[in-house]
């Protein structure tokens, strides 16, 4: 089969690699009819490559249509379209039944320390070959794959693999009970949507981002989309002089400012993987700015939700400022399927409430991907989401 594979830094091929195959009753084999790039799979193109090997099979929001199930499986079968969660989750252990997918205990990476085995994202989460790819197999099949239907198109479900149930989680852990304002710092996919979910549910949303593009789209929707500019001093102005009820990190590690964390970034992108290692496990090599602005736009009593992914154990932060401001945070992995039956009637809307259809900026068939994850990387060309298609050619300019 033909699959997107991590070659080194800024460095994807589109190879033939042996097809996959059932290995335990409870897996299935599903031919991809669409998969999506990730913000996270950009941190696997920048940073990420000490815990990467070449040949490695990206990607992990992927859906498609069942072509083999093992003998163990009792839900499926083959010919049946269905989503592929990002998580690998056993779905009856003490954190599946209490909704924590993301921490299941019995696909958690003892060696690293981490949480849930994660389709296509390095040793830390498993090293499981993900779904950029013409098949893919999925273990636990059972638990690990949401059956949809066949009317709607692929681009109206796709997006229940990750980065819906992740932004609908993102507003969940602002935690607001009645109306107020929420800032969202980062208007990439994920800040979008979770835009659009605040906006729903009746707040004020102050989406901020440097890309004019994803202004103009946040803006289509409701958000009031701002360009970074003395952000903390103009929500506190306009908040009667308090700060946000929330703020929504949906930026993460590779923010833009910090420019020591950017030098390590660099540094270790560059070292040998056993140095580069104990670095990245264990150093402060996050790009804070956004957690920063965050701490300072939220009111006291307030709440900081991180959807965006961090990686350093020895990040510096203001605990003394965040203590006096009393603040909460919460964070994680997203949860996938403790979210599906609230998101999946939003989906299946003729109305298309979050106006999912107005999210993709970009399609290409498998080998438009290094050109594409290019694109998405430096956000050129009004690039906010990626989809590929393994059974299209490529395109003639991706």
């Amino acid at each position: 089969m033909r699959a997107v594979t991590w070659q080194g830094r800024r460095d994807i091929a589109v190879l033939d690699v042996p097809d996959p195959r059932i290995l335990e009753p409870t897996d299935a084999i599903v031919r991809i009819t669409s998969t999506a790039i990730c913000g996270s799979d950009l941190h696997l193109y920048e940073l990420f490559g000490p815990f990467m090997d070449p040949g490695d099979i990206l990607g992990h929001e992927s859906m498609g249509i069942v072509e083999e199930v093992g003998s163990a499986v009792k839900r499926l079968r083959p010919g049946q379209r269905v989503v592929v969660p990002f998580n690998i989750a056993c779905g009856e252990c003490f954190m599946c039944v209490r909704g924590l997918q993301s921490q299941c205990e019995s696909t958690q990476n003892d060696e690293y320390g981490t949480g849930a085995t994660l389709f296509g994202y390095t040793k830390l989460y498993g090293h499981v070959p993900g779904g950029q790819a013409e098949l893919l197999r999925v273990p636990i099949a059972d638990y690990n794959t949401i059956p949809v239907g066949d009317e709607l198109p692929d681009e109206r479900y796709l997006f229940l693999s990750d980065i819906l149930p992740t932004a609908w989680q993102a507003v969940q852990y602002a935690g607001l009970s009645e109306p107020g304002t929420v800032v969202v710092l980062g208007l990439g996919p994920v800040g979008q949507l979770a835009s659009r979910i605040a906006h729903r549910r009746g707040h004020r949303v102050i989406g901020i981002d440097p890309v004019p593009e994803r202004r103009e789209m946040a803006s289509r929707h409701g958000i009031e989309a701002w360009e970074p500019d003395d952000d903390a001093d103009r929500i506190v102005a306009t908040t009667y002089g308090r700060g946000a009820d929330a703020v929504i990190d949906a930026v993460g590690l590779e923010a833009h400012g910090s420019p020591f964390a950017h030098a390590a970034h660099r540094v270790a992108s560059v070292m040998p993987d056993a140095l580069a290692r104990p670095i990245m496990e264990h150093g402060g090599v996050d790009r804070l700015a956004a957690l920063y602005a965050a701490v300072d736009m939220v009111r006291r009593g307030g709440t900081i939700s991180i959807s965006g992914v961090y990686a350093g154990d020895a990040d510096l932060l203001p605990l003394k400022t965040m203590f006096d401001k009393q603040l909460t945070l919460r964070m994680g992995q997203c949860n996938v399927k403790r979210w599906i039956d609230d998101l999946m009637p939003l989906v299946e809307d003729p109305s298309d409430p979050l106006a999912i259809g107005d999210l993709v900026t970009h399609h290409g068939g498998l080998d438009d991907a290094p050109a594409l994850y290019e694109k998405f990387q430096t956000k050129r060309d009004g690039c906010v989401k990626v989809v590929l298609h393994p059974d299209r050619p490529a395109a003639t300019s991706a």
